[in-house]
């Protein structure tokens, strides 16, 4: 299955690093920002699963990141992890938009814990997927093409997942390559269309014929029913 990725904004060095090791030996794909402007670039130009911020940032205060992410997007979760400790501060914090909060010093099993609640709270309605014949259990790890099993590898199974989570709009190679593979930079794109010739031929001997439509010079899309 694909990576979940979160966006972590917190402007101290040590912190930062030590949340984003821990969090990628949870097999999490983890980005960076160090300045409240830049993380809210990021969080609005990028697909993100869940963000981590920061109260006292240099920019731009989480608070502001928080409320102007929120215009934008009211879905994922946000998570709070600052020293400002005081009730007046959660209850400002959540009513600015954050779905939790944590004090510093935190431990960092409760902070995965508490990443794991959002994420499960956010996703627990779309364990099924299916178009045209084709049904994707996630919670089962299963595909099968009308009834009939269909073998993936776990990569096969990724992007398949991606493709049909974004089911009528049109994925680009670059987006693609990110969440599938967690790959940040301008990389040869190439290793996409292998294993979308790998998806189409397995898709193809089950009788699920023409479901991954190619546009020319951008990417992929599943369009369907």
């Amino acid at each position: 299955m694909r990576l979940m990725r979160i966006l972590i904004i917190e402007d101290e060095p040590g912190i930062a690093g030590f949340l984003k090791e821990g969090l990628e030996e949870e097999c999490f794909a983890v980005d960076v920002a160090n300045n409240g402007r830049e993380g809210l670039s990021m969080a609005l130009t990028s697909d993100y699963d869940l963000l981590i911020v920061d109260w006292l940032l240099p920019g731009l205060s989480g608070v502001e990141v928080c409320r102007q992410f929120r215009k934008e997007s009211s879905e994922i979760p946000v998570i709070f992890l600052t020293a400002k400790d005081t009730l007046d501060d959660v209850i400002f914090g959540l009513e600015s938009g954050a779905n939790d909060y944590i004090k510093k010093p935190f431990a960092f099993e409760e902070l995965l814990a508490r990443i794991r609640v959002q994420l499960r709270g956010s996703t627990s309605g779309s364990s099924l997927l299916g178009v045209d014949g084709v049904e994707m259990n996630l919670a089962a790890h299963r595909v099968t093409c009308n009834g009939k099993d269909v073998s993936l590898t776990p990569k096969e199974f990724a992007l398949l997942e991606y493709l049909l989570r974004n089911r009528g709009s049109v994925c680009t190679r670059s987006r693609i390559i990110e969440h599938v593979w967690d790959i940040h930079f301008d990389a040869d794109t190439s290793v996409i269309d292998v294993y979308i010739n790998f998806l189409r031929k397995k898709l193809d001997a089950a009788g699920c014929n023409d479901l991954i439509e190619t546009v020319r010079g951008v990417g992929y899309v599943i369009r369907g029913e």
